[in-house]
């Protein structure tokens, strides 16, 4: 954080220094209640809702308190700690964004989609930082109360920032936008997710939308030229520019000759009618389509497109994302147990289309979470999914997966289907079919520890 005066903060806010000095500098910021207190020279945003443990604070100090509460209250503070009273927490809290993020003119990214927007935002990150100092969120820890300190990691050193919105609820990138005020916004992909918060699909569209009016006045979006739901984002109000990428002939940033090789994708890139060599480590086109939203916005910060291929051939593929390694009998595992929706299901068959052609196909299926009332409904598509492939074995995991299995059975697979509630007793039907012609797929949500511990017992180096 870029450190600040307590006494230019009181003036800021138009507030009332009800105790303490003002003549220290705030390093960190937090709302109290909802981030945790760690540091010395803290500045809080204090609710008047809040109990506060004014012992805790102080002991922490020198601390910065700023609410709302009655100066009655307030008084009660320690001698370590300052207190300045401002008329409305809310109004105060947005002042001090709005002014924080102001004092930074650089690049700022914030990226959503279904699937795709943490590799996509490590993608940026890895580009940028062979010679830049990149702010970004940690992994893909992108809920919305996280955005304060992730924006509070920005000071006159950074040279570009880039973050990933959670998306649970309808409102949550609208709120996050309003913190991170982006220059550039990113929809990798709109698939199904999180309908339990957003109602239903139509529902879950327009929130991913919330990022067009979310980039800032003059600002970029770039966006997936073949995804249908991402079609259905109205961009009437949006009056900055629009950069295309995909495999649509009218994507900005095109790719074509999509191949599989060693450790990664090959492809062209079209762009302003020139055409490029790449490589992308990671397998999938979706993988290409990351690169390539990723590629779109480096250039739209000034970087040589050319410059991006070659720092992002060096680029490594996030764990747990379809993730390679060699299993028992010589077979081949890939791990996806990072997250699960049916986006992500089908394009890491499509993976397994290209991969195990030739091979025994084993794919092993966890619950997929998040679908309210849907859920029976997508599980089921999954299932047909399937049925159409040459899987040799499939193996559901949980109560919600039994519906893949059965529709499954049901459009005619001729997969040897098993159904397990959890992992117990996986490991016997697996090992009889684990050989050098075996590739197995195993998905399942990050929220199940035990698939994923599950995963790495089948990988040979564990």
């Amino acid at each position: 954080m870029q450190p600040l005066l307590v006494k230019d903060i009181r003036q800021l806010l138009k507030g009332k220094l009800v105790s303490g000095l003002e003549n220290w500098k705030v390093r960190d910021v937090i709302y109290y209640n909802r981030h945790e207190h760690t540091k010395r020279y803290t500045l809080m945003f204090v609710s008047r809702d809040d109990t506060i443990n004014w012992t805790a604070i102080n002991n922490k100090g020198p601390s910065l308190v700023i609410s709302d509460k009655p100066e009655s209250e307030l008084k009660m503070a320690l001698p370590n700690t300052s207190v300045i009273k401002v008329d409305s927490l809310v109004q105060a809290y947005w002042k001090f964004i709005e002014y924080y993020r102001g004092l930074f003119q650089i690049p700022v990214v914030t990226i959503t989609g279904t699937c795709g927007k943490t590799t996509t935002k490590d993608m940026i990150k890895h580009i940028l930082s062979k010679d830049q100092n990149v702010q970004a969120s940690e992994s893909s820890k992108n809920e919305p109360r996280r955005s304060l300190p992730y924006l509070m990691g920005i000071d006159d050193k950074t040279d570009a920032a880039v973050f990933e919105h959670g998306l649970g609820n309808s409102g949550n990138i609208k709120h996050q936008c309003m913190i991170y005020q982006p220059t550039i916004g990113i929809i990798t992909t709109i698939g199904v997710h999180h309908l339990d918060g957003c109602g239903n699909l139509e529902g879950y569209i327009k929130a991913k939308a919330e990022i067009v009016d979310g980039v800032k006045k003059g600002g970029t979006l770039i966006l997936n030229a073949d995804d249908e739901n991402t079609k259905k984002v109205s961009l009437h109000s949006f009056k900055g520019k629009i950069i295309y990428f995909g495999t649509d002939m009218k994507a900005d940033f095109r790719a074509s000759a999509m191949k599989f090789v060693n450790n990664g994708m090959k492809f062209l890139l079209h762009v302003s009618n020139r055409t490029y060599e790449a490589f992308i480590p990671g397998y999938g086109e979706h993988q290409v389509f990351n690169a390539l939203a990723a590629l779109a916005a480096v250039n739209e910060m000034g970087m040589d497109i050319e410059e991006g291929i070659s720092r992002l051939s060096t680029y490594k593929n996030m764990v747990r994302h379809l993730e390679f390694a060699k299993g028992f009998g010589g077979s081949t595992i890939i791990d996806d147990t990072w997250t699960n929706n049916p986006t992500s299901v089908e394009a890491a068959l499509k993976v397994l289309d290209s991969l195990g052609e030739g091979k025994n196909v084993i794919l092993v299926l966890g619950d997929i979470n998040r679908l309210g009332n849907f859920e029976k409904k997508y599980h089921r598509e999954i299932g047909t999914m399937v049925a159409k492939r040459n899987i040799h074995t499939l193996i559901t995991i949980g109560s919600k997966a039994e519906e893949i299995a059965r529709q499954a059975k049901k459009d005619g697979s001729k997969a040897d289907i098993h159904m397990f509630q959890n992992v117990n007793g996986l490991k016997e039907v697996l090992e009889p079919v684990l050989d050098s012609n075996a590739i197995l797929l195993i998905k399942g949500p990050m929220s199940s520890r035990s698939m994923i511990n599950f995963a790495n017992s089948l990988k040979k180096d564990n």
